[in-house]
């Protein structure tokens, strides 16, 4: 049982969890226009990334693109959470796999997921830091 399958099932450690998802590539779909694919929810833009192509070609098939290439760039859990998140300028979390039934994982805004200066559950914005 992976690390994930285990986390889902109650007996795993989530911070094994955000260990794993910071040392895997992650495939992220372009918007088509330069930037990364994300979406609004909850007061959170959530980057969405997959784990492997057949993942993000589910997305692609949802979405309406149909067998047409999706442009994607193969990027790693912690840069993702480290650079771009932050550099959004809003509350940002990543979201993986949203297109796999009972498989997709969110990794919020908050201390341990994402530098504290861009997590939502710090006082950094007292120190004149964050948001």
């Amino acid at each position: 049982m992976c690390i994930r399958d285990r986390h889902r099932a109650g007996a795993g450690n989530p911070r094994a969890l955000v260990g794993e998802m910071r040392r895997s590539v992650l495939l992220v779909p372009s918007d088509g226009g330069g930037g990364l694919w994300s979406a609004h929810s909850g007061g959170v833009r959530w980057i969405c990334a997959f784990t492997d192509e057949e993942a993000l070609a589910r997305f692609a098939r949802e979405r309406g693109a149909g067998d047409r290439p999706l442009e994607y760039a193969a990027l790693l859990g912690a840069r993702i959470v480290d650079e771009i998140v932050p550099g959004l300028g809003e509350p940002a979390g990543l979201a993986v796999d949203i297109a796999t039934q009972d498989g997709s994982m969110f990794f919020p805004p908050v201390t341990g997921i994402v530098p504290d200066a861009a997590a939502v559950d710090t006082n950094a914005e007292e120190d004149g830091r964050g948001r």
